[in-house]
């Protein structure tokens, strides 16, 4: 018997879980093999995770959003249950991969919400894919820019780690620069990532029990092994091209609603997303730090429900 298709954190288990007959799929697109959740019907809705995590951290609004949209909760290249080739982590090749996952799934358009690196990836897929494209959500996180390379190697006095979240400042990013190293990461963190899943939650998010047991389980077991965790360093490595490609971008014209925690990155948001859409909303969500769909979900729904229609 194949007891990993009973276990708890196996995706299709999980995909089981929820409220919505979501099932667990795979698909060959652009020349990998991506994985996928899917529920509901309606209007299609693409969900894009972020480092450290996978399609799951969509879990508590997922159920909500399938009344109304066919929710589609993707793990990218390098993430859970998708491949995680050599490269292609640039942001621009893996919105190519989503794209191709839109056409293999028939779909002309689709809205997009993305969270961390996923919203990375769906400003990406605005920008190249204008015409399959109706809205995206970003949560917390921007496509990287020029200003990226602006950011210090030392914290500043509102940055220090055990801080962050009381005061309201931008977080030190540490992870950056440890994550840009090659083939030490998946060294020191093969089989001990639940010490990396546990420091960023209990740190990153306003009420650290948000992201309960079972989650950082499922984050934990994702990226337990030396691939998984230099597929996810592979995100972190391109973002030297991914700001060159956003230079060549000009302004989304794509409708962009952009999620902030008041605790994390919302007064960043405010400031910057003008710059690059041509339509966009910038909402505060109070009480949050970074992990905003797991953090606060109804407020999730209850934006994308509006901004979504």
């Amino acid at each position: 018997m194949n007891t990993s298709l009973t276990d708890p954190l196996h995706d299709p288990e999980l995909a089981r879980s929820l409220d919505g007959a979501f099932s667990s799929r795979h698909a060959e697109v652009n020349g990998i093999r991506l994985h996928y959740v899917q529920g509901g019907s309606g209007e299609p809705l693409l969900l894009l995770g972020g480092w450290p995590q996978t399609w799951w951290q969509w879990n508590k609004v997922m159920p909500a959003l399938a009344r109304h949209h066919r929710v589609i909760a993707v793990d990218l290249r390098g993430m859970g249950g998708s491949d995680k080739p050599a490269g292609g982590y640039d942001k621009k090749t893996m919105a190519a991969d989503v794209h191709a996952l839109v056409r293999h799934l028939g779909l002309t358009t689709v809205s997009i919400a993305g969270h961390d690196i996923g919203a990375m990836v769906a400003y990406a897929f605005a920008a190249n894919y204008p015409e399959a494209t109706t809205k995206i959500a970003l949560l917390d996180v921007p496509h990287p820019d020029k200003t990226w390379s602006t950011f210090g190697l030392l914290p500043e006095p509102d940055q220090h780690v055990e801080s962050v979240i009381e005061t309201g400042a931008r977080s030190y990013l540490w992870w950056f620069a440890f994550n840009q190293v090659r083939n030490l990461p998946e060294q020191l963190l093969e089989g001990r990532s639940r010490l990396l899943v546990d420091w960023l939650f209990n740190r990153q998010a306003k009420d650290p029990n948000s992201v309960d047991e079972r989650s950082r389980r499922v984050y934990a077991h994702a990226y337990s092994t030396a691939d998984a965790v230099r597929a996810g360093n592979g995100w972190y490595q391109s973002f030297t091209r991914d700001i060159d490609d956003e230079q060549t971008y000009g302004r989304v014209t794509t409708p962009i609603l952009a999620l902030g925690g008041d605790k994390s990155n919302y007064a960043f948001l405010r400031e910057l997303m003008p710059s690059k859409g041509t339509d966009v909303q910038v909402i505060e969500v109070a009480d949050c730090g970074h992990y905003i769909p797991e953090e606060q979900p109804q407020a999730v729904i209850d934006a994308l429900t509006a901004f979504l229609g």
